[in-house]
């Protein structure tokens, strides 16, 4: 930069070593959560699961979600996150607020499952038409069900 004399200004900065990345901007207030969680690792998913319910355990749904492949997830797992811990009983040390324990599981894990159970409501579906169209006559024939649907505002629709 010149100034009046014609001098250059080198106190200041170049333009380019200014960076927007460095501002940290301020969030806006919201109510604190009580089930906060950090990210979970690459390739897995986090879930709250129960572990107790009124002061009293609850083995058999540990003992069910574990079978199903969720494993606790521990406090030293993620030191840069501030988190409530459970600190008696057997699960020490793991993160848990309230009766609940967080936990995690492998993504694919998550979408077998899904695909699973996606595949046991079709097989639902398929057998509820199935006895539909077994009552369906010839003088009065049921029209195969129409699983879509269509949702108009305002008038003018049809």
């Amino acid at each position: 930069m010149v100034d009046e004399n014609n001098t250059t200004n080198t106190d200041r900065s170049p333009r380019s070593a200014e960076s927007r990345d460095k501002v940290s901007r301020r969030k806006p207030w919201q109510p604190p959560s009580l089930l906060d969680a950090p990210p979970p690792p690459q390739g897995y998913v986090y879930r709250w699961i129960r572990e107790s319910m009124i002061g009293q355990s609850d083995p058999a749904n540990m003992s069910k979600r574990i079978r199903e492949g969720w494993e606790p997830v521990r406090a030293t797992d993620h030191p840069d996150f501030e988190a409530p811990t459970v600190d008696d009983g057997k699960h020490v040390g793991v993160i848990g607020v309230g009766g609940l324990i967080l936990a995690k599981i492998p993504k694919e894990t998550v979408d077998e499952r899904r695909a699973y159970y996606q595949n046991v409501a079709d097989q639902q579906i398929q057998a509820v038409d199935n006895d539909l169209m077994r009552e369906s006559n010839q003088v009065m024939p049921i029209s195969t069900p129409s699983r879509t649907s269509k949702v108009t505002f305002g008038k003018g629709g049809s």
